[in-house]
């Protein structure tokens, strides 16, 4: 229906227009085009012009009238002779394109007038229109411009782009215009002609020439061309300059005339194919296509596009249109679904002639260009087109085609026929590759154009340059050499470059004409020839006037990464551009065709390298953007680099080359998270770090001639300058040489290098040693904010009066063929560095002084010209740069580069690198001292990705601290790390952090020398003889039987199926930092919610050293077995539960025991209920099962069992196994029956056991010696074990050792542990109190602190003297039996300090040892550590503190226990313990080492007298008197000390900052000057007491000011307080997201500031804008305005929340993390507006926070969470979790804002409501404009963990800890940033 309106409109109107009168018009017109007098008489219409002979006819617009003039055209031509006889200025107006300067041209022809023409852009001048100064004779002369000229010499003046140029610049023009008059710089004055003549009549000409009057020409007219804004972007018109014109708005051609006209111009194209056109062109400029925000179609394109159609009859409209409108680049969905459905109404698409396939057949030199035969659509056509100046050569560079790239040559030289091209496509797709091909194909010479944003209309034409006589001349820019010699100008990056420079090659493109600035100009060939026939001008005198003539093979060939759709910047292709080019899009090649082409070049490829392509194509099918966004990384350049690598080095493993790609390291954590989870489909996992030894890392073997590192050799440089090759002190670390190596490949390989990393991680160190190793002469070049693209290839400079440019270290580096270190890239803007893009690509590049880099192998090299430089063979590029985004926010060099380099992330050193560096550094310095800075250093670099510290510490300030103390031994620890730290001393929050952080490891900042806090010591009771021991084998004996019968029994192993070691994070805390205590360090292990510890053990260190030991524990329910190295920083778990058929309900009771010699490493696991031994290789995970024999009657009562679980005294049956480990490091122990009579000695060593039963029932053995056994009846007898001779393989000689006792008192009780090994003299002799040298044992019995028998065992025919120390209680041995816990460890003998280390309860702790000054002394105390120290005599009580977390039902079964802790003892005396929580501590305890390590800790911290300190505190010299507020100063001025005024600072009793004694903190907004912490402290307690009472009125007044209750404000406090540090770490991540947005920018055109070096010579002849400076920049006119960034927080307040609040506080997270939003972004409201809403049972859309009106007080925060609970308590049951989701995502997908975001906050408990993980992830992600995630906050077990695994990569958290909250921000705001890129 609307393609009839449109006929019948345009029927109508022909009819009007076609008139006789008319049709006299055109014939009286056409009559009038030729003349032989010098004045003729135009007319059209009633309207008539006398027209004159030009003066210069070459000035006059030629072949630019039709042969047959449009009634349409006629119009505008007659309404523009009207204005012109009235002598009014024009403005025509109206959409972009060509069609108003076309129709102007038209004019000045038909009117024979000369034009001057300008193209107006941002960087147009007052002197590009009036005069500008040059050189010449060394004299500085004003020239006159255009505007001057036209007036003066009657010309035309046609100013196009009026909306472009910048503010306050044409107004300039206004009385020109107005009056015909203007002001000159040289000091004449322009007059008009009337007033002129005038004068004349009154005064001679000479005085008038001597008064500088300048007579304006009658015949001077002003044209001006715009378009409308705001519809298009621009500056909107000056009133006064509007005021100066007559408009004219010019419309494109009606259907009908358009029609016609293509008709006519292409009579053997179908009819309905140019209808087919036509209608889809207009339709898309119908207004209903506006509405929809379309671009303009570009109609004037039209005329190609039906040539196109003519010419190749089988092309289909489809194809042409695309050509035309690339639609799909640059609009989004909605616009796309817009245009194709416009092309299915007029049958465009869907057509059977789409995908119509074109080849080039043969190319065939001609006298004109070429004549190319072209297949398309299996019909060949012959085109004649243009073609180079030298003959098409095969292609130097190896260029593989497929299929899809000969069908685009193919196209592109359909579109070469026409004229220019655009080529469009992703980076690193072989766009540069393709025009190089076709430049090849059609003899074409390339001159590649680098465009970038702040290059001017300057740069893109011509440029200013000097004379040797100093004399200033302006150069042309490569882009009209071109254009003069037929090259192929190359226009890369056209979407860089600002719209308005671009506006200069307009006319070039549309017209082949362009105005330079010198005045010249350049026409197209067959005008210029014309002109040169018509006037018989000579090519010299052609010159002479300036004009020139463009070679007919000039074409411009653009290209262009595609537009981002939808984004506030990128969107480059506007309604102008459409209208420039024919567009072609290049698409990334397909898999196939990437195979295709590594296969060409490197031979069949390994199951490696189509791994990398297969995720590399995975990746760009991702539907995730951001899963998407890390294909750039991985464009087909970059996969033939890494291809032709693999094919030389094929050990580098997929998962390191893909990482090393896309440079994973710096990706933010969601986009390294999506990155992972892709490379897990294909199997592809992090190769584990800890099976990489030190001998795998390559070594550097350095001869005269090679260079060898690793498995990579290649030859060293020979330079003529050796003085230029780097040579600095560098170490020889694993890392470093690993990435040497990688580095030498590449290199050797001729690969330009991208180092990328944060500051101080030793990159200038890696490239200076590789050059250093390859003997390679360096050049140096540091970038910075102001780098330019002048100063970065030249240096201008001034000497004499003449520019003279000096060599760049880039240029010198390619000229000697040095290597060009580029450092601090990300600081330059990326329009500049992007220059580098040809040298890297193609090894070209034009110089700003004109001078041009080219290979060797160019001919042009080989010429001798001066302004060549050719490109050494040995030139490299090594670029370094720091990572992109927090906390750098530099430049992203990485992003629009990267594919160019061969990129290689560097990191600070691993663990093990950094310690072998800092030892090289400081080889005097204490390892441990090396060990913790590089521990916190890394926990640093940690917090700093987090972004929780703003500055990412390096090796370059732990180097620093080692070299100091290398240095300065003596120098505290503590003081020397200031150094690096000192620069957050005065930021609070970090400062609290980074202590934390280095206390966390051991390093003490800010500890006193007297926070000292050891355990409470209290006497032990005198040692008392209490009996003897002696052995009896004779008639007194009771035993019949002394030599036992063995039976002997052999065993295998049985292989039990081995299981994977799971690894977790050790994350230790040092606690000797802020004080000194036995305590030494601690850490949790990862523990299930239902995990009991079971057993703890120790795999000692054969160095003796603590840290070097091996921790295993045991846990049960499952059971599993932890094993970690304290000094490693990594936790391995195995699962055991499979091996261990423990019954439930039953306590489960393990022993554990290292393994000796041989079995080195592993561990026995005895479990006494099912009689399971176990021999495990923690390490590898294998398991081997010793067979053991069951008693099966232990579990035939399970009520007994349950009774015996929960230690009931009524269970009497004892019987089960219990495995002796005391000689398990000689692989041997003994296995016994509690309660029974059977022994088994079992030898892992040998494969054998020994059994044998005893006459009476066993309670206990002990293994004394390696032959001796000390074994314990139930009743108490004690007997010994001995092995008679070495014949006897095992103690079999029972000897009954007769007791007796000294007293009846003295009771030595059941024996729990016996040491194995006697104590040495001096400890005995300390003990006993006399010099004794004899056999001993120390003994752990129940009735005493410690017991020593001396002389047993060794002297058995002898008395042994027994010796105690008893305890104040005694139980009967009976007593003791049944209350015997069953927890396992309590106790350890260290024999070497003579102590025992007891676990007791803290009810059994006397209370002389209870911490003072508490109410409930035992709160907070899991147990104490009781150190029993018999050669001092002291008793020691060290608390435990209680376990941070045990669910209620542990809680329960450890309330059964005594104590809920184990103890092991350790290398070098120490000791360990393990609390329910998982939570271990080492501890030391000998007073020995306690003394050493008080002393090293005092020398860490500094005692504070050996310092040589000056201190300078200020002192008021006033005292106190009472609080009070102050006065208030009306001016504002600061105040220092005084007690007057209120605000001050370093005062006293006034509100201020930094003084003493005032009501409450008042800052003022000045410095403030503070008073010393002990002139504080001096204030006394009344008068703090006031100031305390005064703050709080104040702030009960506040609370009353916002109409809050106090009870209300403690409230808020209660949840405000908790999230106070994360709303702090919020606001900082918030800031420094911005921060890049508030960088200032150049402005340019300035009187004062900066020199700009790109107008030295302006400076030189004396303009006065020359300069620039740093200034906010301001948007432009028309651009689109800044959007906030939209947030939508959904919460859940369901009932469930409310439910489980008291299990894990759900309900109060949801509202903290609400009050941490609200918090964190007040202020913040114009770059991020947040809404919260709820869900629940009863609705999907409960307002809470409404982003138009966000809370401004506590007051209003408080309701919003007040009404969070209350619906939360009385809401309906239910869940909308799913239908909230999707509401704020489609609500958030119709809002016009910068980027949208969807944070739903809920718990895990979806599966309760029947809600699929599938449907909840189609939620988040079934929008892609929107941004949306999950946090859970609440779960029960690991529901959330299993949730988050179900949903997309990156769209899910798990937050238990609010803490973690404000980083969960960050990392989905950087991933927005990465997905958009």
């Amino acid at each position: 229906m609307g393609f009839n309106l449109v006929q019948r409109r345009v029927g109508v109107l022909l009819r009007v227009l076609s008139s006789s009168r008319s049709k006299a018009l055109r014939l009286n017109f056409v009559a009038t085009q030729r003349y032989e007098s010098s004045d003729v008489t135009v007319s059209i219409g009633d309207v008539s012009k006398t027209v004159r002979k030009p003066d210069h006819p070459q000035y006059v617009p030629s072949k630019y009238l039709p042969e047959v003039l449009s009634q349409e055209l006629l119009q505008h031509l007659h309404w523009m002779l009207q204005k012109d006889i009235l002598g009014q200025d024009i403005f025509l107006i109206g959409r972009p394109g060509p069609l108003r300067r076309k129709i102007t041209m038209q004019y000045l022809q038909m009117t024979k007038r000369e034009v001057e023409y300008v193209s107006l852009s941002r960087d147009t001048t007052e002197s590009d229109l009036k005069q500008r100064r040059e050189i010449t004779k060394g004299t500085s002369n004003y020239f006159d411009q255009c505007a001057v000229r036209a007036a003066v010499q009657g010309r035309v003046l046609v100013l196009e782009g009026i909306e472009k140029v910048e503010r306050n610049v044409l107004p300039l023009l206004n009385n020109l215009l107005e009056n015909r008059e203007m002001h000159l710089e040289d000091g004449r004055f322009l007059v008009p002609a009337a007033r002129y003549d005038k004068l004349l009549q009154e005064h001679t000409k000479e005085e008038l020439d001597s008064w500088k009057l300048i007579r304006v020409d009658d015949d001077f007219r002003v044209i001006a061309l715009g378009l409308p804004v705001p519809q298009y972007l621009g500056n909107p018109l000056d009133p006064p300059l509007r005021s100066r014109f007559q408009a004219r708005d010019i419309k494109e051609k009606s259907f009908k005339e358009q029609f016609d006209s293509l008709r006519d111009l292409c009579p053997n194209l179908d009819e309905a194919r140019l209808s087919q056109l036509l209608s889809t062109a207009y339709a898309l400029l119908s207004p209903e296509s506006a509405s929809l925000s379309l671009p303009d179609f570009p109609t004037d394109a039209l005329p190609a596009a039906a040539k196109l159609l003519e010419t190749f009859p089988k092309m289909s409209v489809y194809d042409v249109i695309c050509r035309l409108y690339p639609y799909k680049c640059f609009l989004n969905q909605e616009g796309k679904n817009a245009v194709e459905d416009i092309l299915k109404t007029f049958e465009v698409l869907g057509s059977n002639d789409m995908g119509i396939r074109s080849s080039v057949k043969s190319i065939t030199p001609s006298a004109g260009g070429a004549r190319v035969d072209i297949e398309c659509g299996g019909q060949t056509s012959a085109i004649e087109i243009p073609m180079g100046n030298v003959p098409p050569l095969s292609s130097k560079e190896v260029f593989v085609s497929t299929p899809y790239q000969e069908q685009l040559l193919a196209e592109l030289i359909q579109s070469h026929m026409l004229g220019d091209i655009c080529l469009v496509g992703p980076k690193g797709s072989g766009k540069s590759a393709t025009i190089s091909r076709l430049a090849n194909m059609l003899g074409y010479v390339v001159e590649p154009i680098i465009l970038y944003q702040d290059m001017t209309s300057r740069d893109l034409i011509q440029q200013r340059t000097t004379l040797e006589s100093g004399d200033t001349v302006w150069q042309h820019s490569p882009l009209v050499t071109a254009a003069l010699e037929g090259k192929l100008a190359v226009l890369d990056g056209i979407h860089r470059i600002h719209p308005s420079t671009l506006a200069v090659v307009h006319r070039l493109v549309h017209d082949r004409e362009l105005h330079l600035y010198d005045g010249q100009r350049l026409l197209r060939h067959d005008r210029y020839d014309e002109i040169k026939k018509e006037n018989n001008l000579s090519d010299e005198s052609m010159v002479k006037s300036g004009v020139l003539r463009i070679h007919p093979s000039f074409r411009i060939i653009a290209l262009a990464d595609p537009p981002v759709i939808g984004g506030s910047t990128g969107q480059w292709l506007s309604p102008e551009l459409l209208s420039l080019f024919t567009y072609h899009e290049m698409r990334a090649l397909s898999l196939l065709e990437e195979l295709s082409i590594i296969e060409s070049l490197y031979g069949k490829i390994d199951p490696a390298m189509k791994k990398v392509l297969d995720i590399t194509h995975r990746l760009r099918s991702s539907a995730d953007p951001t899963v998407k966004s890390l294909s750039g990384s991985l464009s087909t350049r970059q996969l033939l680099r890494i291809a032709r690598r693999m094919a030389l080095y094929p050990s580098d493993s997929v998962y390191d080359i893909i990482h090393r790609a896309c440079l994973s390291r710096f990706l933010p954590s969601l986009a390294q998270q999506a990155l992972n989870r892709e490379l897990e489909d294909f199997d592809l996992r992090a190769p584990d770090k800890r099976s990489i030894k030190e001998a795998d890392f390559p070594v550097a073997n350095l001869t005269e001639d090679h260079i060898t590192i690793g498995k990579t050799t290649v030859p060293r440089y020979d330079p003529k300058n050796k003085t230029k090759v780097p040579d600095v002190l560098f170490y020889d670390v694993p890392q470093h040489m690993q990435k040497l190596e990688w580095l030498l490949q590449d290199f050797q390989l001729g690969e330009h290098l991208l180092l990328v990393g944060n500051q101080g991680v030793g990159k200038n160190k890696l490239v200076d040693r590789m050059l250093y190793l390859l003997n390679r002469p360096r050049e140096y070049i540091q970038l910075h904010r102001d780098t330019t693209v002048q100063t970065l290839t030249t240096q201008p400079t001034v000497q004499g009066g003449i520019l003279v440019y000096e060599d760049s270290p880039l240029v010198q580096a390619v000229k000697w063929g040095h290597v060009l270190v580029v450092d601090e890239a990300d600081k330059a803007p990326t329009h500049v560095t992007c220059i580098l893009k040809t040298l890297v690509e193609s090894g070209e590049m034009i110089l700003s002084d004109g001078r041009r880099i080219v290979r060797k192998s160019d001919p042009r090299a080989l010429s001798g010209d001066p302004r060549i430089i050719p490109l050494h063979d040995d030139f490299r590029m090594i670029v370094l740069a720091n990572r992109p985004g927090f906390p750098f926010l530099g430049n992203d060099f990485f992003g629009a580069l990267g594919d160019l380099f061969s990129c290689h992330a560097v990191d600070n050193p691993s663990k093990e690198s950094e310690i072998a560096l800092l030892k090289n550094y400081g080889p005097d310095v204490p390892e441990e001292i090396i060990h913790k800075l590089v521990k916190a250093f890394g926990e640093l670099r940690d917090l700093a990705d987090q972004g929780l510290v703003s500055y990412p510490y390096s090796t370059r300030e732990v180097v620093n601290i080692v070299r100091h103390l290398q240095k300065f031994p003596e120098e505290p620890l503590g003081n020397v790390v200031r150094n690096v730290f000192d620069f957050d001393s005065y930021n609070k929050e970090s400062k609290e952090l980074l202590v934390k952080t280095l206390h966390k490891h051991g390093i003490p900042v800010g500890a006193k020398p007297s926070s000292i806090y050891l355990g409470k010591e209290l006497p032990l009771p005198k040692v008392q003889l209490a009996g003897k021991w002696m052995a009896h084998v004779g008639p007194r004996s009771p035993l019949k039987t002394h030599d036992l019968m063995l039976q002997e029994n052999f065993f295998k192993l049985k292989d039990l199926k081995s299981v994977t070691p799971q690894v977790h994070l050790l994350d230790k805390t040092e606690a000797r930092s802020a004080f000194f205590s036995e305590l030494q360090s601690y850490w949790t292990l990862p523990m299930k919610e239902s995990n009991i510890i079971a057993a703890l053990t120790v795999d000692k260190d054969t160095t003796n050293n603590q840290m070097k030991d091996t921790i295993h524990v045991l846990l049960a329910n499952p059971v599993s077995l932890m094993s970690m190295v304290p000094s490693g920083d990594s936790i391995s778990e195995l699962p055991l539960q499979r091996y261990f058929s423990v019954p439930r309900g039953v306590y489960p009771r393990f022993t554990m025991s290292p393994l000796g010699k041989d079995l080195k490493g592993c561990l026995a696991v005895h479990e006494e209920h099912s009689n399971t031994l176990l021999i495990v290789d923690p390490p590898v995970g294998v398991v081997k099962k010793v067979p053991l024999p069951t008693n099966a009657s232990l579990f035939e009562d399970a009520k007994g069992l349950a009774k015996s679980f929960l230690g009931s005294s009524l269970y009497k049956d004892r019987e089960r196994w219990s495995f002796q480990a005391g000689m398990m490091d000689q692989n041997w122990g003994v296995l016994y029956r509690v309660g029974g009579n059977h022994i088994e000695m079992i030898n892992i060593e040998s494969l054998s056991s020994y059994s044998f039963t005893v006459p009476f029932e066993l309670s206990s053995i002990h293994l004394v010696g390696p032959h001796s056994w000390l074994v314990e009846a139930t009743d108490g007898t004690k007997y010994t074990l001995e092995r008679k001779n070495d014949n006897v393989p095992c103690a079999n000689h029972l000897i009954y050792l007769d007791e007796t006792k000294s007293k009846d008192d003295l009771s030595m009780g059941p024996i729990n542990q016996c040491e194995s090994q006697p104590m040495d003299k001096f400890v005995l002799s300390s003990a006993l109190g006399n010099q004794i040298d004899s056999p001993n044992r120390l003994l752990s019995t129940d009735n005493t602190y410690a017991a020593i028998v001396v002389g047993f065992p060794e002297l058995k025919h002898s008395e042994n003297d027994v010796y105690l120390w008893p305890k104040p209680t005694v139980e009967t041995f009976e007593q003791q039996q049944s209350n015997r816990t069953p927890v396992q460890n309590l106790s350890v003998l260290l024999k070497d300090c003579g102590q025992i280390v007891r676990c007791l309860p803290g009810w059994k702790a006397p209370k002389e040892a209870l911490p003072e000054n508490d109410e409930n002394k035992r709160s907070g105390i899991a147990a104490f550590l009781e150190v029993t120290d018999v050669m001092s005599h002291k008793l020691r009580y060290i608390p435990i503190p209680e376990p941070a977390n045990v669910s209620p039902y542990l809680a329960f079964l450890y309330g059964s226990t005594d104590t809920s802790v184990l103890v092991a003892g350790t290398s070098g005396n120490g000791v360990v313990s393990l609390d329910a929580g998982g939570s271990i501590r080492l501890w030391e305890t000998g007073l020995s080492n306690l003394e050493l390590s008080l002393k090293a800790w005092r020398k860490n911290i500094g005692s504070g007298q050996s310092n040589l300190q000056m201190t300078i505190d200020s002192h008021s010299g006033k005292d106190v008197s009472s609080p009070k507020f102050g006065k208030v100063d009306p001016t504002g001025a600061p105040h220092v000390g005084g007690n007057t005024w209120a605000g001050g600072t370093g005062g006293r009793d006034t509100a201020g900052l930094g003084g003493k004694g005032g009501p409450y903190r008042l800052d003022a907004g000045h410095d403030v000057h503070q008073l010393s912490d002990e002139e504080k402290a001096q204030v006394p307690e009344h008068v703090r007491r006031a100031a305390r009472e005064m703050a709080q009125k104040a702030f009960k007044e506040r609370l009353k000011e916002i109409k809050m209750s106090e009870y209300d404000g403690k409230l808020y406090e209660q949840f405000s307080s908790g999230v106070s540090k994360q709303v702090k770490s919020l606001r900082v991540i918030l800031s420094n997201l911005q921060a890049k947005s508030k960088e200032r920018q150049w402005v340019r055109h300035q009187t004062t500031g900066e020199m700009d070096d790109t107008k030295l010579i302006e400076g030189l002849t004396g303009e006065k804008t020359i300069y620039r400076r740093r200034a906010e920049k301001e948007p432009e006119m028309g651009a689109p305005q800044q959007k906030p960034k939209r947030l939508k927080i959904v919460v859940d307040v369901s009932g469930s929340m409310y439910r489980f609040n008291s299990y894990d506080a759900r309900l109060d997270r949801i509202m903290e993390a609400s009050i941490l939003v609200m918090e964190a972004f007040e202020g913040y409201e114009s770059k991020f507006k947040y809404d919260i809403v709820g869900h629940s049972g009863e609705s999907y859309d409960l307002t809470f926070v409404d982003h138009k009106n966000p809370p401004r007080n506590n007051k209003e925060r408080l309701d919003v969470i007040k009404t969070m609970h209350a619906h939360s308590q009385f809401c309906m049951s239910g869940d909308h979790t799913l239908e909230a989701t999707k509401h704020a995502v489609s609500t958030l997908a119709t809002e016009d804002c910068d980027e949208s975001f969807v944070l739903v906050l809920s718990d895990a408990n979806l599966e309760r409501y029947g809600i699929p993980p599938q449907r909840f992830g189609t939620a988040l992600t079934g929008t892609p404009s929107v941004n949306a995630y999950a946090v859970f906050i609440g779960s029960l077990g690991d529901q959330a963990d299993r949730l988050k695994m179900q949903l997309p990569a990156g769209r899910a958290f798990v937050c238990l800890d609010l803490k973690e909250l404000p980083q969960i921000l960050q990392q989905i705001f950087a991933s927005s940033v990465l997905s958009s890129r």
